[in-house]
C-alpha cells in the first residue's frame, strides 16, 4: 500500500485489491470519496454520491481526469479501503 499526501486535506492511497486490480483512492480530509480501478477491460473511475462540501467536490474534480465517472454510494468507498 502506498499513501501520498497530494494537497491540503487531500490524500491518495494505492493498493492491489483481492481481484488483483490496481486501486487508487482519494481521501478528502479523512473520508474516501473517489477511486480509480484498473480492471482487465481498462481504467474505471468512481465518485461518491454523497455531498460533503464544496472543498471536497473540488478535491474530486481536480483528481479525476474524466468528468463522467460512475457514481457510487459512500459504502462502496468505505468497503474499498477496509
Amino acid at each position: 500500500m502506498n499513501l501520498k499526501q497530494i494537497g491540503s486535506n487531500k490524500t491518495e492511497v494505492e493498493f492491489q485489491n483481492g481481484n488483483d486490480e490496481r486501486v487508487r483512492g482519494l481521501f478528502s480530509y479523512s473520508t474516501p470519496v473517489a477511486a480509480s480501478i484498473l480492471k482487465s477491460d481498462g481504467q474505471h473511475y468512481y465518485k461518491t454520491a454523497e455531498y460533503y462540501s464544496r472543498t471536497t467536490s473540488k478535491h474530486i474534480s481536480s483528481w479525476m481526469p474524466v468528468a463522467d465517472a460512475e457514481i457510487e454510494p459512500q459504502e462502496f468507498f468505505d468497503g474499498l479501503v477496509k
